[in-house]
C-alpha cells in the first residue's frame, strides 16, 4: 500500500497556505521521494513580505526587548518539545547521522534561540555627557531599532542551525522575518513555522516561502522593495547576485559564503591530536560545512608519517544510513552536488593528484546504492595553482602538501580568493599566536576546531563573506542606531 507525500506548505501571516506548483525533495540516502513542497510564486513572496511588513505596525512593535526575549525562549521550549521530529526531519532532508544531527544541528538551533534571548536582556545603548562653549550641559544617548522586514535565505548543509542563528537574532531585535530555505532542506523550517504557530507568535513575524532561487523565490524575495535588510549563506557566486539587488535598494546585507579553509600542522604538535582534528575538520558532515579544511599543510619532518596516519583514519571511517550503530559520514545533499564532487576527483587526477584513498562511490549492494554517498578522500601532490587546490570542493576530500618555514606556510594559506578559517595545530603557543595573527581569515582554531562561544564574531574575509554574526555583532547588524542629542 503507498501512502500519498506529504506536502510542505508556506507559512505566511500565522497560516500555513499551498500553492498549485510544486518540487519534489528526494531523499541523499536511497533516492526516494520524500515529499512534494509548495514552490512560491511572486505574488505568494509579495503576499509574505506584505505580511512581514503590516507586523511592524501591529502587536509585536510593541513588545519589549524582555518580551521578545520570552518569545524567543518560548519558541527553544518548544523545539525541545519537538527535538526528535526535527532530528528526523534534519536527517531524512541531509542524509547525515543522526547523532551529528542530534547533539549538532538541533541542539545547537535551542541554543541560538536561548543565547539571543540572553544577549537582548543584556543590550544596552550608548550614553555621553558633554559640555558646551555656553556652558550647556547636553547628554546623548543610542536607541536600537528594528530594520523592519528582514530576509533570510539559509542554506541546506546544517539547515535548522544556520537558519535558527539568523532568525533568533532577527526576532530578538523586533524585526520581522520572511524565511527562504534551501530547495534541499525544507522540513526543519516547515517544523519551525508550526513552532512559531504553536508558541503563539504574533502573525506576520515569522513567515516562510519554498522554492528555489533565480527566478523563483529566491530572486523575488532579494528583489521585493518593501525587503529592509538581506541575509544569506551560501556560495558566493549567489552571493554577488543578492548583492546587485541589495544594491538597488541600497539595503543592508550580510552573507557567509564560501570558503576554502587551510590546516597547518606542525611538527610540534600533539600528533595524535592533530590527525584526529584534521580527520574531523576534512569530513565531518561528508565535508559539507564551509569551515571544513580542504587544504591541508604539514610540516615536512612530519609529513610522510602524517599522511599515512591520516590515510588509516579515513579508511575507518564508517559511510551508511544515518541510523547506522557507529556511524561516522552519511551521504551528500544530492546526486546534483556528488557529480559537482565526483568532477573534481576526475579534475585532481588529470591535473596530477595522488589519490592516497578514496576517490570513487562506496557499493554497498542495497538501497544506499540509489543514495549520493563518495568516500572520504586525500590527495597529495597537487600545485598550489591546481584548481582543486583553489577552488572549494564542499565534499569529504582534502589535499595534504608539505612545508618547510612559517612565513612559506603563511603566504600559501593567505594565496586564496577565500579567507573564512583555518586551524593550527602546534604546541608552541607563541607560534600559534604569531601565525593567528599573520593569517587573513575571519577566524582561526588553535589545537581544536568547530567550537565555537557565540558571543564571538564569525565572518570571513574577500570571497567568504561581509560582515560579522555572532554576539553583539548579531544585534548590531539586525538593528539600527538613532542617537537622540538633548540640551538639558
Amino acid at each position: 500500500m503507498t501512502h500519498p507525500l506529504p506536502l510542505l506548505r508556506h507559512f505566511v501571516n500565522g497560516e500555513f497556505v499551498a500553492t498549485a506548483a510544486t518540487f519534489d525533495k528526494v531523499s541523499p540516502i536511497d533516492g526516494r521521494t520524500l515529499a512534494r513542497v509548495c514552490k512560491a510564486d511572486a505574488a505568494l513572496v509579495d503576499s509574505a513580505v506584505t505580511a512581514a511588513k503590516a507586523a511592524q505596525d501591529g502587536p509585536w512593535a510593541g513588545y519589549s526587548a524582555d518580551q521578545r526575549a520570552d518569545v524567543l525562549v518560548r519558541i527553544a521550549d518548544g523545539i525541545e518539545r519537538r527535538f526528535e521530529e526535527f532530528v528526523a526531519a534534519e536527517v531524512a532532508d541531509t542524509g547525515r547521522p543522526v547523532q551529528q544531527a542530534r547533539t549538532l544541528d538541533i541542539a545547537r538551533g535551542v541554543h541560538n534561540f536561548r543565547t539571543f534571548a540572553e544577549l537582548i536582556r543584556q543590550a544596552g545603548g550608548e550614553y555621553y555627557e558633554m559640555r558646551t562653549a555656553d556652558a550647556s550641559d547636553v547628554f546623548s544617548y543610542t536607541l536600537r531599532k528594528p530594520h523592519g522586514v528582514v530576509a533570510i535565505i539559509s542554506p541546506w548543509n546544517l539547515p535548522m542551525l544556520l537558519l535558527t542563528w539568523k532568525v533568533a537574532p532577527a526576532l530578538a531585535c523586533g524585526n520581522s522575518v520572511v524565511v527562504k530555505p534551501s530547495e534541499e532542506s525544507p522540513s526543519t523550517a516547515t517544523l519551525l513555522a508550526e513552532v512559531m504557530q504553536e508558541v503563539g507568535v504574533p502573525a506576520g513575524v515569522f513567515n516562510l516561502v519554498h522554492g528555489l532561487g533565480r527566478n523563483s523565490a529566491g530572486e523575488f524575495l532579494t528583489r521585493h522593495p518593501d525587503v529592509d535588510a538581506i541575509t544569506f549563506t551560501g556560495e558566493s557566486r549567489t552571493g554577488a547576485t543578492i548583492m546587485k539587488a541589495a544594491a538597488e535598494g541600497v539595503r543592508e546585507v550580510s552573507f557567509e559564503l564560501g570558503g576554502k579553509n587551510a590546516a597547518v600542522v606542525f611538527a610540534d604538535c600533539d600528533f595524535d591530536a592533530a590527525v584526529a582534528g584534521v580527520l574531523r575538520s576534512s569530513f565531518t558532515n561528508s565535508g559539507q560545512v564551509c569551515l571544513c579544511s580542504e587544504r591541508v599543510y604539514v610540516e615536512r619532518p612530519i609529513f610522510e608519517r602524517f599522511v599515512a596516519a591520516l590515510k588509516e583514519g579515513a579508511e575507518k571511517l564508517k559511510i551508511g544510513y544515518p541510523d547506522e550503530d557507529g556511524v561516522n559520514m552519511g551521504s551528500l545533499i544530492s546526486h546534483q552536488h556528488r557529480d559537482k564532487v565526483l568532477g573534481y576527483f576526475e579534475l585532481a587526477r588529470r591535473e596530477g593528484a595522488t589519490v592516497v584513498t578514496g576517490g570513487g562511490v562506496p557499493h554497498f549492494g542495497d538501497a544506499r546504492d540509489n543514495g549520493a554517498y563518495v568516500q572520504p578522500t586525500i590527495w597529495t601532490g597537487l600545485s598550489d595553482d591546481a584548481h582543486c587546490v583553489r577552488e572549494e570542493v564542499f565534499g569529504p576530500v582534502c589535499h595534504v602538501a608539505p612545508f618547510d618555514r612559517d612565513d612559506e606556510v603563511i603566504r600559501r594559506v593567505n594565496d586564496s580568493a577565500y579567507g573564512l578559517a583555518a586551524a593550527v595545530w602546534t604546541t608552541n603557543l607563541k607560534r600559534a599566536h604569531k601565525v593567528s595573527g599573520q593569517l587573513r581569515v575571519g577566524m582561526v582554531w588553535v589545537n581544536t576546531w568547530f567550537l565555537r562561544d557565540l558571543r564571538t564574531p564569525f565572518g570571513g574575509a574577500r570571497l567568504s563573506g561581509l560582515g560579522r554574526e555572532g554576539g553583539r555583532h548579531s544585534l548590531d547588524f539586525y538593528s539600527q542606531a538613532t542617537t537622540v542629542c538633548v540640551n538639558a
